[in-house]
This record gives C-alpha cells, structure tokens and sequence, in this order.
C-alpha cells in the first residue's frame, strides 16, 4: 500500500518551542515501507517502487505495517552520512550489483513516523501517540531504526546538527496528524553552506547560470549549475552579462568571467560540484 507522505514547509530559522518535539534531519531520500499481507514493497515519495534495491529491508514486522521514514548510507571512512552512496544504491538496477552494494554499502532506514498498524489507519493519532505505538515495536534486522527526538529544545538540536555537520532538524507538532501534502505543522530546518562563485555562462534553453571557483592553482573549474535564482536577481545578471558574452555553442552562452556571487548549498559532490546551490547575493 502507497499513501502520499507529508511534506515539510521551511521554516525561517530555528526555533524552540515546548508544543514541537524536534529531529535530525537524515540525508538520505523518503522511503515508504509497506507490509500488507506479509508481502513487503518499498516506495519513494512519488511512488516509485525501490523493493528491489535494497534487500537487506526486505525482513518482516511481526504485523502488517506502514512506515515513513528516510533511507541513508554512511561513509566508512568519516562514519558522516553519504548522500550519493544512496544514490547509487537506488539508481542500480542490476540484481548482481544490488548484492554486493548490500553487503559493500548497507543502507539504513531510519523511521520517523506509522501510518497504519495491524490493518488500522493510525494517521488521525496525535503525533505523540503514533511516535508511542511506534517506539513499542520490535524492529526486524540492524538495518532499522528509530528517529531520536527532543522536545521544545530545537535551537540546541540545531547547534549540534551544524557542529556535525548534518543537514539539518525537523521541527513537528506534538498533535499533529499526518496529512498527504505540506504543513506547517512539520518544518525544516537546514543547516545550508555557503560559498562566493563566479558566473562564467548560462544555459539557452532551460534556466541556469554556470558557476565556477577557482581551484588550488587559483585557476577557475565547473562548480555545477545554480538553477534557483530570484527574477530580480536574473534580471540584474542578463543587464550585466550583456557586454560579457565571449563565445557560445548548441547549449550554453560563454561570458567574461567578472560577475560574482554568493551562493548557499548542501554540501560538495565528491567530483567538486555544488549540490542543490541556491542564489543568495552578488558580490560587488
């Protein structure tokens, strides 16, 4: 069984408030897990069936359930959370491969909230009392776990988060109840990097600026695409790029590298690009 998750508004910074419990922000991707009839199926959240890509989740309740959680890896050599090692895990398709990043590269399911228990719909529950139901049930393999939360001390969740260099917190709602769409009563919090880039083009067709940084020779690489941008911002790049432009080809226009600016992001791929980097200021 799929049921549409609840999704996380933004918040605009941390907060800290005794009606909220707060958690770790996991940096993985949604993962939904169905036990119906003792046949288990894996879900992302746009119902995109993953059962097969991670066989080391395929142990069963002792019941029929529905669990909302995330799914995330951890990097052997830091113990930090990998988001691309998930990534690939969920991308193989390959039966074979799919075994050896099970052994090489286990996931863990980390769950957050239950949706349904021993055949009832327990989303009408307070949050509170599906987080009770939840923490009295016996997991199937070391491979799950359960989200630890705090109550009402969200800004101290979030010291810790930053100083571990984790994504991010999720405040929710002691009473809330879990609804199919995003609600201010769960929020996000995340703990975003921030670094200066050059503009060096930007794409014809679909929107977006290409950004560089400048390497340990000081010379300038590809740090990826910035692609969420303000209209007041666009509008002020395309007035200054106009007399920049140097070159173009099938996709991209070229231009002097001179505008700079400031842009937040979630971390660095391994390869050096920015992943998820947001527009924020340009750098006079």
């Amino acid at each position: 069984m799929f049921i549409d998750p609840m999704l996380l508004a933004t918040a605009p910074g941390p907060f800290s408030d005794s009606r909220y419990i707060y958690e770790p922000k996991i940096d993985g991707h949604r993962l939904l897990f169905s036990q119906e009839d003792a046949r288990i199926r894996l879900y992302t959240r746009h119902e995109v069936e993953c059962t097969n890509q991670y066989p080391e989740l395929l142990a069963p309740f002792d019941d029929d359930i529905l669990l909302d959680g995330e799914v995330a890896c951890t990097d052997p050599v830091t113990g930090g959370v990998d988001f691309e090692s998930v990534m690939s895990r969920f991308q193989t398709k390959q039966d074979q491969r799919i075994q050896q990043l099970a052994t090489m590269s286990p996931v863990t399911y980390v769950v957050f909230d239950i949706l349904r228990y021993k055949g009832m719909d327990v989303r009408k529950l307070p949050l509170m009392q599906r987080k009770e139901i939840l923490a009295g049930i016996s997991i199937p393999n070391q491979y799950f776990g359960v989200i630890p939360f705090v109550e009402g001390a969200g800004e101290a969740l979030f010291e810790q988060m930053v100083s571990r260099k984790l994504e991010g917190m999720v405040g929710k709602r002691k009473n809330s109840l879990y609804v199919s769409r995003r609600s201010p009563a769960w929020q996000k919090v995340i703990n975003w990097s921030y670094t200066d880039v050059i503009i060096t083009g930007y794409r014809k067709d679909e929107f977006g600026w290409l950004a560089a940084v400048p390497d340990e020779s000081g010379q300038l690489r590809p740090a990826g695409i910035v692609e969420y941008v303000t209209q007041a911002a666009r509008k002020e790049f395309y007035s200054k790029s106009r007399s920049l432009k140097t070159g173009e080809d099938k996709k991209f226009v070229y231009l002097n590298p001179t505008i700079r600016g400031r842009v937040k992001f979630r971390n660095w791929y391994k390869s050096g690009m920015l992943r998820t980097p947001v527009f924020t200021e340009f750098i006079l």
